[in-house]
């Protein structure tokens, strides 16, 4: 039997990959809407912008069940540009050094990416999940040992 903690990291996971394809259809839904009345490039960047925002708001509530703040807001672009570069290298190596078919590796380098993006978004959107403290009522014994 996993821990409560366990538990809750696998939620956090199951909802990340849930709002991914949620973020992924409502990215394409956007770009579909716009594209008759824009250039491809420009709807593809502003589908991109919108869901990005969108994809913050349902991984801060539903995720990671935190509140949203400007300075994640303005941080979590950075878990796209790391899925961009992850990907594009996993790309690369898989279709380069490993001869996998053109068509299959950008799914395998979007597997890949999950893990990489989802502790990197977790990292931006709950504050202090990396580093290691010790809770608040042994800092107050240790605060006041060192007084006596």
């Amino acid at each position: 039997m996993s821990t409560p903690t366990r538990r809750a990291q696998l939620g956090q996971v199951f909802r990340f990959a849930l709002v991914g394809g949620v973020n992924t259809g409502t990215f394409f839904g956007i770009y579909l809407l716009l594209h008759p009345w824009l250039p491809y490039f420009a709807a593809y960047t502003l589908a991109f912008l919108l869901s990005m925002v969108g994809s913050f708001f349902m991984n801060t509530y539903f995720t990671y069940r935190t509140r949203p703040t400007w300075k994640k807001f303005l941080l979590f672009p950075l878990t796209n540009v790391t899925n961009y570069v992850i990907q594009s290298a996993g790309l690369y190596a898989l279709v380069t050094w490993a001869g996998m078919d053109t068509r299959i590796a950008p799914l395998v380098a979007a597997v890949v990416a999950i893990p990489f993006t989802f502790l990197l978004s977790r990292k931006i959107l709950i504050p202090g999940t990396g580093a290691v403290t010790a809770p608040e009522p042994e800092r107050a014994e240790e605060r006041s040992a060192s007084r006596g």
